[in-house]
C-alpha cells in the first residue's frame, strides 16, 4: 500500500515538473496531470483540467472550458455527481483505457465508460480544439481509433459537432441536462432530449413535467422552430436504423457558441462570442404560445390573436366556461362525430391546415414508402386516425406518410406555410366549412365590379381636388379670423354658417364630417361651446403643444374641466389623423387610457376635447429636475405597470388590435391620483383578428422611441409598440431622455448605457439619482430585465404585453436573459431637426419614406 502511494506522488511529482516545462493536449498511460495542470487543445481552444466553482464548498471537478474566455465558461464535466473532496486530484489513463480520477488518498472517484475496443500501451487520450476529449485505442489520434469520446457524454452543453439522440448501435443516449445551479454543476432539473417515435422530436422537460417540443422533424425543419436557420449556422438532423440525432456546425471557424440548457428557468439557449461576452442568439420556449400543448387536445396557439388559444377547424370548445377564464388547457372537441363504421354513404373527409407546427408525433405512426393518396386512404380506413400528413417535405417534394391516431397536441399557427396537414372530420362539417369559405370569397364578376367602381370614385375625387386647389389657389385664404390666443399657426376661427346659406358644394364637405356620428357614439360639441369653456383660446388657458396642435384647458358649462386639442395650421396630421383618433378612442374603454368626450368640428376647425389631467403628462416629471424629486420609486413602479396594463388593453384585450405607433413619455397622462392613461392616438393604426404586422412606406412616430424595424423598413406591430415601452420604461427608471442622454466617456446612449449595466451587474446604478425614498432593489432588477427584453433587435424575441404586465406584478414569474438592445446608436453631435426628419425625443416624425 505504501509503495502504491509513494508511486502516485512520484507521478504528480513528474506530471508536476511536465506541466511547467511545456504545455501539452495528450495524455497518456505514463502522463497523467494533477492539480493545477490542465492540457490545452492545440489550438489553444479549450482547457481541460480541474476546477471549484465559487460556493461550491472545495468540490473539486475535472471539465472542459474555453481557454481564451474569463469565467471559466465550463462545456463538460466529467465527475458531475462525484465529486472530488480529497485534493488534489489526478486524471490519468488506466491499462485497461479507462480515463479515472483518483483523489489525493488514491481513492477511485470516477472512471469513464469502458473503450468500445482493445487499448494498447500506445493509447492516449486528447484534447481537441472543438473541445471533444478522445481516447484512441492505438494513440494514432485518427478518427478510426476512436475507443472512446467526451462528445458521447454531454452535460449542459451542446458544441459544434456534438450530438444530441440516440445512437441505437452503439447504445448511447445523449441528453443534455441544466447544472443544478450556477454553483453545482451535478444534473438539475431542465433536461433537453430526443423522444423516439413517429416522426424525430426534441422536447424540454422539466422533471417529468414537458415544458417544450422542437415540433417533428420533416425533413426540411423542425416545425416548432422556424427561425432555426441561420447564414452563419448549418443544423441538420439525421434519422436512419442505426441512429437519430440533431447536430450543428458553423461556418466561421473563428465564432464561438454553445446551445445550452439552463439551470435557473426552463429554456434552451444559444449564445455566440461577441464583442468580449456571450449574447443569447436565440432561445426557446420564447412567448406563450412555445408552452407545451399549451391549447389542449386539437387546440391551436396563436401569438396574432386574442385570446391565444383556438379550436381547430370543425372543432368547438370543451369548456367554453374555461375558455372564458384563459384556460384552454382541456382543449377542443369535435362539432359532429366521425360517421366511421355507421355505413353513411358519404363518410368522412379532410380538412387541410397549413401554416401550423405539426402536432406532437412521437406517438404517431410513420411509413417512408407510402403517397399521400395511400396515406388518405390509410387514415380513412383506421377508425382511430384523427389526421395525417407527408413525412418528408425536403427539397419541396412530399414524401412518405404519418398517420395520428392520438389526440392532436401541442400546435401553433404561424404566418408563412409550413406544411399540409389534413384533419379528418365529417363530410358535412367539410361542406359546412367549405360554404362558408365561398360566401367570403367574393366572385370574379363582383372583383370586377368593385374595382370598377373604386377607379372612378377615385377618378372623380381627383377631379375634384383639382378643382378645388385651383380655386383657393385664385381666391386666397380670405376667411375671417376669430381670437387665436397669440398663436399665429392655429387655424382661423370661422362662424359657422346656417345650413340653408352654405354654398352646396360647402355643405356636401361639411356633411363629410357629420357622418363621423353614424360610426362613433362621440358627442359633436358645438364651436359657441368650445369658445365659451377656453375663453376664446386664451394665451393663459394653454397647457401644451403635440404634433397634432396646441392643447388649451377649459371648463364646460357643467364645471367639468377639459382639455381641448386644437389642429394647428402647420400640423402634418390632418383629417385623416383626426378622424382616426376620433374613430379608434371613442371605442376605447379602461382606467390607464385617455377619455375622450367629445368632438367639435367647424369647416376648418378640427378639435378634440378629452378629460382634464392634472398633472399633465409623464414627460414633465420625469425629465424635470424639480419634479423628478416627487416621483419616488413606488410611484414609478406603479406607473409602469400603468402603462403596461394599458398597451395589453389595446393589444389584446379590446374589441380591436390597436398599434398605437408613437407611445412616448410626452403622450403618457397622469390624472390627479398619477394614475397613467396614454394618449394621443392619431397615428394609431387597428389591425384585423388576423393580422400580425403591416408595412408602411410613410414611417411616422419618434426617434428614440422607435423600434429598428419600423424605423428602418417600416413594419410595424405589437412588438412595435412593446419596443417603445421598453424604452419608456428606462427613461421613467433613469429621469434622463433615451437620445439626449450620453455616457461621455463611454459615449452610449440610454438604452446601451442600461445594457452595459446590466452585464457589469450594476443595474442599480441606472436609478434616478435624484429620486427620493427607498426602493425595492428587486423590483427595480426587474423592470429594467424586463425593458432589455422590449428592446431587443428581433421582434419575435420581445415578449408580448401580457407576459410583460406577468413579468412586472409578479415576484415569481420567469423573466428571461436579455439580449444586447436593438438600435445601438452612440453619440451623434450631427442630429438636426427639420420638418421631414426630426430627431428630438420628444417630436413626432410625420414623413419619412422607408428606404
Amino acid at each position: 500500500m505504501r509503495t502504491r502511494k509513494l508511486c502516485l506522488v512520484l507521478l504528480v511529482a513528474a506530471a508536476t515538473f511536465f506541466s511547467r516545462s511545456t504545455s501539452t493536449d495528450t495524455i497518456g498511460q505514463a502522463a497523467p496531470i494533477a492539480g493545477n495542470q490542465t492540457l490545452v487543445s492545440a489550438g489553444g481552444v479549450f482547457n481541460l483540467g480541474f476546477f471549484s466553482p465559487g460556493g461550491a464548498g472545495g468540490r473539486t471537478y475535472l471539465g472542459i472550458w474555453y481557454a481564451s474566455i474569463p469565467g471559466p465558461t465550463v462545456v463538460w464535466v466529467a465527475n458531475r455527481q462525484s465529486p472530488l473532496v480529497n485534493s488534489p486530484g489526478v486524471l490519468q489513463l488506466s491499462s485497461d483505457g479507462r480515463i479515472v480520477i483518483l483523489d489525493s488518498q488514491n481513492a477511485t472517484v470516477w472512471t469513464s465508460a469502458a473503450p468500445t475496443r482493445n487499448v494498447t500501451t500506445s493509447a492516449s487520450a486528447q484534447l481537441l480544439d472543438n473541445g471533444n476529449f478522445v481516447l484512441s485505442y492505438d494513440g494514432s489520434g485518427s478518427a478510426q481509433s476512436v475507443a472512446w469520446q467526451s462528445f458521447d457524454y454531454p452535460t449542459d452543453t451542446l458544441l459544434p459537432g456534438m450530438k444530441l439522440g440516440v445512437d441505437i448501435k452503439a447504445g448511447i443516449t445523449r441528453n443534455i441536462t441544466s447544472w443544478s445551479n450556477p454553483t453545482d454543476p451535478s444534473p438539475g432539473a431542465n433536461t433537453f432530449k430526443l423522444v423516439q417515435g413517429g416522426l424525430p422530436e426534441f422536447f424540454l422537460v422539466q422533471g417529468t413535467t414537458t415544458v417544450y417540443a422542437s415540433g417533428p422533424w420533416n425533413g426540411a425543419v423542425l416545425t416548432g422552430v422556424p427561425d432555426l436557420r441561420s447564414q452563419d449556422f448549418t443544423f441538420i438532423v439525421v434519422s436512419n436504423p442505426d441512429e437519430t440525432y440533431y447536430s450543428y456546425s458553423i461556418g466561421v471557424s473563428s465564432l464561438l457558441s454553445r446551445f445550452v440548457v439552463d439551470s435557473t428557468v426552463p429554456q434552451v439557449q444559444r449564445f455566440v462570442w461577441v464583442n468580449g461576452a456571450w449574447s443569447s442568439f436565440w432561445y426557446y420556449p420564447t412567448d406563450p404560445c412555445d408552452g407545451y400543448a399549451k391549447c389542449g387536445p386539437f387546440g391551436y396557439c396563436d401569438t396574432a390573436q386574442s385570446p391565444m388559444c383556438s379550436c381547430l377547424p370543425g372543432f368547438v370548445p370543451r369548456s367554453p366556461q374555461q375558455w372564458n377564464l384563459r384556460d384552454a388547457s382541456g382543449g377542443c372537441v369535435r362539432s359532429t362525430n366521425l360517421s366511421c363504421g355507421n355505413g353513411s354513404a358519404n363518410g368522412d373527409g379532410f380538412w387541410v391546415v397549413n401554416r401550423m407546427k405539426l402536432p406532437e408525433a412521437t406517438n404517431a405512426t410513420a411509413y417512408a414508402s407510402m403517397t399521400l393518396e395511400q396515406c388518405r386512404q390509410e387514415c380513412l380506413s383506421n377508425c382511430s386516425c384523427r389526421a395525417y400528413a407527408a413525412a418528408d417535405v425536403s427539397g419541396g417534394v412530399s414524401r412518405g406518410c404519418v398517420i395520428w391516431a392520438v389526440d392532436l397536441l401541442d400546435m401553433r399557427q404561424y404566418s408563412t406555410v409550413v406544411q399540409d396537414v389534413y384533419i379528418r372530420l365529417a363530410q358535412s362539417e367539410i361542406d359546412a366549412l367549405n360554404a362558408a369559405a365561398n360566401r367570403r370569397r367574393p366572385s370574379k364578376r363582383l372583383l370586377i365590379a368593385i374595382v370598377a367602381t373604386v377607379s372612378g370614385v377615385l377618378l372623380l375625387l381627383a377631379v375634384g381636388c383639382c378643382c378645388i386647389w385651383r380655386r383657393r389657389k385664385r381666391r386666397g385664404e380670405t376667411a375671417a379670423s376669430a381670437p387665436s390666443g397669440g398663436d399665429e399657426d392655429v387655424l382661423p376661427f370661422r362662424v359657422r354658417k346656417h345650413p340653408a346659406l352654405i354654398p352646396e358644394r360647402d355643405q356636401r364637405l361639411d356633411e363629410n364630417w357629420k357622418c363621423d356620428e353614424k360610426d362613433v357614439d362621440l358627442p359633436l360639441l358645438d364651436l359657441a361651446v368650445i369658445l365659451v369653456a377656453t375663453d376664446n383660446f386664451a394665451a393663459h388657458g394653454k397647457i401644451g403643444e403635440g404634433g397634432f396642435g396646441p392643447v388649451y384647458m377649459g371648463k364646460l358649462e357643467d364645471g367639468q374641466e377639459v382639455a381641448v386639442k386644437r389642429l394647428s395650421r402647420r400640423s402634418m396630421q390632418g383629417v385623416g389623423e383626426f378622424k382616426n383618433e376620433v374613430k379608434l378612442i371613442a371605442k376605447l374603454q379602461h382606467r390607464n387610457l385617455v377619455r375622450l368626450l367629445g368632438c367639435c368640428i367647424a369647416e376648418d376647425e378640427r378639435m378634440l376635447v378629452y378629460e382634464y389631467m392634472h398633472n399633465q403628462s409623464l414627460d414633465t416629471f420625469i425629465f424635470d429636475e424639480g419634479k423628478r424629486r416627487l416621483l419616488r420609486w413606488q410611484k414609478r413602479y406603479e406607473i409602469i405597470l400603468g402603462i403596461a396594463r394599458g398597451l395589453m388593453y389595446l393589444h389584446e384585450d379590446s374589441r380591436f388590435r390597436i398599434i398605437h405607433r408613437d407611445l412616448k413619455a410626452s403622450n403618457v397622462l397622469l390624472d390627479r391620483n398619477m394614475v397613467p392613461k396614454i394618449s394621443d392616438f392619431g397615428i394609431a393604426r387597428m389591425f384585423g383578428g388576423d393580422q400580425t404586422t403591416a408595412y408602411t412606406r410613410k414611417v411616422i412616430g419618434t426617434y428614440g422611441y422607435m423600434s429598428p424595424e419600423y424605423a428602418m423598413d417600416g413594419v410595424f406591430s405589437m412588438k412595435s409598440d412593446t419596443y417603445s415601452f421598453g424604452v419608456l420604461v428606462l427613461e421613467i427608471i433613469a429621469g434622463k431622455r433615451n437620445r439626449g442622454f450620453y455616457e461621455a466617456e463611454l459615449d452610449l446612449n440610454l438604452l446601451r448605457y442600461a445594457w452595459m449595466l446590466w452585464k457589469e451587474g450594476r443595474t442599480v446604478d441606472l436609478l434616478d439619482e435624484l429620486m427620493d425614498g427607498s426602493f425595492t432593489y428587486s423590483e427595480v432588477l426587474r423592470c429594467v430585465q424586463v425593458a432589455l427584453l422590449c428592446v431587443e433587435v428581433l421582434p419575435r424575441n420581445r415578449p408580448l404585453m401580457s407576459s410583460v404586465v406577468l413579468m412586472l406584478a409578479s415576484e415569481s414569474a420567469t423573466v428571461p436573459e436579455p439580449n444586447e438592445p436593438g438600435v445601438n446608436i452612440g453619440k451623434n453631435t450631427s442630429d438636426t431637426e427639420s420638418s421631414q426628419s426630426i430627431t428630438a425625443n420628444n417630436v413626432t416624425i410625420t414623413a419619412i419614406d422607408a428606404r
